[in-house]
Formats: structure tokens, C-alpha cells, sequence
């Protein structure tokens, strides 16, 4: 096995590979965040027997979270540059040993990222360790970090996690950071608070230092691999969204703007022809979101339209009370991103 230690950049337990250049990195003006574990890929790593299967299977093995592979490489296509890589960067609390796998697996799932961030995580299979296995906030929020420094000053970032872990609070923490919407001595309590380590937080504050004051963060995305109550995400504001598949991510993203007709109806062909996803499934998806005020009236009728086009939505087919009752009245938002969010009370 080839020693990662040569191709790698090394910062504690952050572990990171770069794809693509520098220059490339600083020049791209949206940057996606993809947790790889339960949002991606669909891997347990929070337990020992977890990790050591996934660190056991090969490439081909892998298994992707239904839609996700199909959903970059749509969001790749849509692109408006010729360059081979995306300017895409993957977290994972994966072994770095384990590096060359993925990339392999990204690869046969035809996706170039510009860089993804391992956890040294094999020096933690020790009793007296066992815990650091699963403590992700100081290691994520390092990563983070780390990555902001090589984007542009006014990059935006569209950031994926899952609620196995604390995605959403540590995506928040991290806009909090970059932003300076918490002072230090709130920040120095709250990851004190929140088990980072000392070491962490020290690299954490000084990675803090050399980003510029701006708030990267435009939209988190949840998957709700666990079946957390998505009521539980309104605390962190309307910017994050939690979601149960990949179509409702498109559907989300189509009403941005930032996928195709075609990619939307894309989506729900694949998870209805290869993971034997229902229509029923498929129109639930859409109206848990009208219900959840996700999606605008205007973008409803257009989604609706383009659904039954493509004969994923029945011609006849009405929406339940509930769903036109929401649609038919003026509703009142919840702030895009809250001016304090409770990051200690995890009420779920």
C-alpha cells in the first residue's frame, strides 16, 4: 500500500488531498460541500464495526445514498466551464488509508472533485480513544476552515450533510465563525462546550485569523438518514433544509435555478427504475415540501407541469387539502439565517 503521508496535507486529524491547483481552487466563485458518509455514500462509520467494513470494501462495493452520484453529475453538466474537475469537496470521517478507494469509487461514478478532507481516525481505535471516533464537530469545523482559506473572499458554498452527526449545527457554527456573528470568548465557549479538544480549538482560532469576514454559507441540505424530525431544523433558520431523498434536494435546487427541468425529472426516474422508488413516493416527497413551505407557489406550478409531462404526475392527480390550503394562503418565513441559534439544547 502506497504511504498517503506523501500525497497528503496534514493537520492534526485533518487530513487533506488536493486534485486540482491553487489557483484553480481560488477561482471558483460556488464551491459544494458534500459530507461523503450517509450523504453521499451510504457507509456507518460511528460504530468500530462500521468502519472496519467500510475500510474492508472495495471500490465497486460501495453504495451510493439512492440519486446522489446521478445529482453531481448533473449539477457537473450543468457547469458552465470545459474544466474536467468540479469544484467540489468531500468531508469524510474516513481513514485517509482509505483515500484511494473513494477515489476510485468517484471515479467509476465519473466524478472529479477539486479535493476531499479524511479523519485520521486509526489512532483512535484504542480504548482510551474509542470516543474521538465519533466526535466530528472539532474536525469538521477544521476542515471547513481549512478550505475557506483556499477559496475566493466572496466564494458561497452550498454545504450537504446528514443528521446522524450534527451536520447542521456545525455548517451554522461554521457561517457563525466566518461571519462574526458570535464573538471569540462565545466561540471559545461554545466548542469548549461541544468537546473540541484544546488542540482543535487553538487551530480553529487561528485558521479564523486569516479568513476574510464574510459569510460563505448559502444553503445547507440535510439528509435525514435517521428520520430526525425536520421541525427539529427550524432553529438553524430556512437556509437549511432537511430532506428524506435526493429528489427532494432536486427539487430544491431546481426551484434555485441550479438544475434542469430535465435533471428534476432525471432524479425521479432513477430512484423509481433503479431503487424501486414509487410514484406514490415521488409525489409524497413533493408534497411533504409544499407542506414544510420549502417550495414557492410559483415554482409548484411549474414543477407540476414539467412532472406531468413526463407522466411522473398523473394529469388528474389533485393535492390533499392540507397541501392546497398552504398553497392558496400567504405564508409567513422563517428568517433565512437566524441572529442566534441555540447550539447547546439539541431537542430532537
Amino acid at each position: 500500500m502506497a504511504d498517503w503521508r506523501k500525497f497528503a496535507d496534514i493537520q492534526g486529524d485533518v487530513i487533506f488531498f488536493e486534485y486540482v491547483s491553487e489557483k484553480i481552487a481560488a477561482q471558483a466563485p460556488l464551491v459544494y460541500v458534500w459530507d461523503l458518509d450517509k450523504t453521499y455514500l451510504d457507509t456507518n462509520i460511528t460504530s468500530l464495526r462500521g468502519l472496519i467494513k467500510t475500510i474492508r470494501e472495495k471500490a465497486f462495493q460501495k453504495k451510493n445514498v439512492p440519486g446522489s452520484a446521478t445529482l453531481v453529475r448533473s449539477l457537473i453538466q450543468n457547469k458552465k466551464d470545459s474544466a474536467p474537475a468540479f469544484p467540489l469537496y468531500f468531508i469524510t470521517a474516513s481513514p485517509p488509508q482509505m483515500e484511494r478507494k473513494i477515489k476510485a469509487k468517484l471515479e467509476i461514478d465519473g466524478i472529479l472533485p477539486f479535493g476531499a478532507f479524511f479523519k485520521d481516525n486509526l489512532k483512535n481505535l484504542k480504548p482510551n480513544r474509542f470516543r474521538r471516533l465519533t466526535q466530528q464537530i472539532g474536525f469538521k469545523l477544521q476542515a471547513l476552515l481549512q478550505l475557506r482559506i483556499k477559496l475566493k473572499s466572496d466564494v458561497q458554498q452550498i454545504l450537504w450533510g446528514d443528521d446522524s452527526e450534527t451536520d447542521a449545527l456545525i455548517y451554522s457554527l461554521y457561517s457563525d465563525i466566518c461571519s462574526e456573528r458570535i464573538d471569540v470568548d462565545e466561540q471559545m465557549s461554545l466548542l469548549e462546550s461541544l468537546s473540541v479538544t484544546p488542540y482543535q480549538m487553538k487551530v480553529i482560532l487561528d485558521l479564523k485569523k486569516q479568513i476574510p469576514k464574510q459569510d460563505p454559507v448559502h444553503k445547507i441540505y440535510i439528509n435525514l438518514a435517521t428520520d430526525t424530525d425536520p421541525d427539529y431544523y427550524t432553529k438553524f433558520g430556512r437556509r437549511t433544509v432537511p430532506t428524506y431523498n435526493t429528489f427532494q434536494v432536486a427539487l430544491d435546487l431546481f426551484q434555485d435555478a441550479r438544475i434542469s427541468a430535465q435533471t428534476l425529472t432525471g432524479i425521479a426516474q432513477v430512484l423509481i427504475s433503479g431503487y424501486a422508488f414509487s410514484k406514490e413516493e415521488i409525489l409524497w416527497s413533493l408534497e411533504d415540501l409544499i407542506q414544510r413551505r420549502i417550495l414557492n407557489p410559483e415554482s409548484v406550478d411549474t414543477i407540476v407541469s414539467i412532472l406531468r409531462e413526463n407522466q411522473i404526475l398523473p394529469y388528474q392527480y389533485k393535492f390533499t387539502q392540507k397541501t392546497q390550503t398552504i398553497l392558496g394562503t400567504k405564508i409567513d418565513l422563517l428568517e433565512w439565517v437566524p441572529t442566534k441559534i441555540d447550539y447547546l439544547n439539541d431537542y430532537r
